[in-house]
């Protein structure tokens, strides 16, 4: 049964899923986005990733900066839809809008619900050091990812993943989930679980401190660096300059002093679980690059203690 529904997205995790409906014979009334922003090393407005997708698509794209006046909600409410699908749209919803599709607001939420509520779910689960996640996909309501769950697969987290890849592992996740969640939903074969009361946890917004590094625990730093690239990437200072490290190598029998560089690799000694090689940095205002292509160009010298 084809349902009218909008669809509610901004970044390239939500493109799968929209991809999905639009090849599924659903009809997408309207498709809701936030606004363009400036973004990258020029600061220029672009529109976001479900913009773009939905664009190229013909599809009537929406951006509002809130959805709390009543003409917003009106717009909506006139809509008339069966169901809302919303994948990390970015803005909250009100009540109204809650309450306007004849089956209420689905949710392709990135973690195994109730753990990683919240807005940054995938980062948490890695920098948690947690061995699975997956999706879930909920009925919403008022509070923060709480409603009921209508699927849920799990997928495993290994040492090597990075945010980017379980990204994008779960992005396709979602959009093969969604289609028979609306499907059940329509039908009345899927009865709605409530989440459990235990296991709670909550994912807030990543920061640009949380990719701040203090050389303690070379395994909480080799998280920090697969779960924040590309943004905000692990951070440290040398000299007169703050460097991220892009993507590094874990180095289990490294020995020396918190921060302290041991070799002409740049292995940087932890005060517990050994140390880290960074393998791919970017300096201030240039491209990311190889550590070996970096360091011919730009020495760090065995011995130097870094900040």
């Amino acid at each position: 049964m084809a349902l009218r529904l909008a669809f509610m997205g901004t970044p390239d995790f939500a493109v799968p899923s929209l991809d999905a409906l639009v090849r599924s014979g659903h009809e997408i009334a309207a498709v809701y986005s936030q606004p363009p922003r400036p973004t990258g090393r020029g600061h220029r407005t672009q529109p976001s990733a479900v913009h773009r997708f939905a664009e190229a698509h013909g599809l009537d794209v929406r951006t509002p900066t809130s959805l709390k006046s009543p003409e917003a909600q009106a717009d909506f409410a006139d809509l008339h839809l069966d169901v809302a699908v919303v994948a990390a749209y970015g803005l909250i919803l009100p009540r109204p809008i809650l309450a306007a599709p004849r089956l209420g607001c689905v949710n392709v939420h990135a973690s195994l619900l109730p753990r990683w509520r919240g807005a940054a779910p995938i980062q948490r689960a890695i920098l948690a050091g947690d061995t699975e996640t997956g999706v879930t996909i909920m009925q919403m309501e008022a509070g923060l990812d709480t409603g009921p769950m209508l699927l849920r697969e799990a997928v495993p987290i290994g040492p090597a993943t990075t945010g980017p890849t379980l990204t994008e592992t779960l992005a396709d996740l979602g959009a093969r989930l969604i289609l028979p969640a609306l499907t059940g939903l329509a039908g009345g074969n899927l009865t709605p679980e409530p989440q459990p009361e235990n296991g709670v946890t909550y994912a807030s917004k990543i920061t640009r401190d949380d990719g701040l590094v203090d050389w303690q625990d070379a395994v909480m730093v080799d998280r920090q660096v697969r779960a924040l690239n590309p943004w905000p990437s692990v951070l440290f200072r040398f000299g007169d300059e703050t460097l991220k490290i892009q993507a590094a190598d874990h180095v289990a029998d490294a020995q020396g002093e918190p921060g302290e560089v041991l070799d002409d690799r740049l292995t940087i000694a932890c005060r517990e679980g050994g140390g880290i090689r960074p393998t791919r940095l970017q300096r201030p205002g240039k491209a990311a690059m190889a550590a070996d292509a970096l360091l011919r160009g730009f020495a760090i010298p065995p011995g130097t203690r870094l900040a």
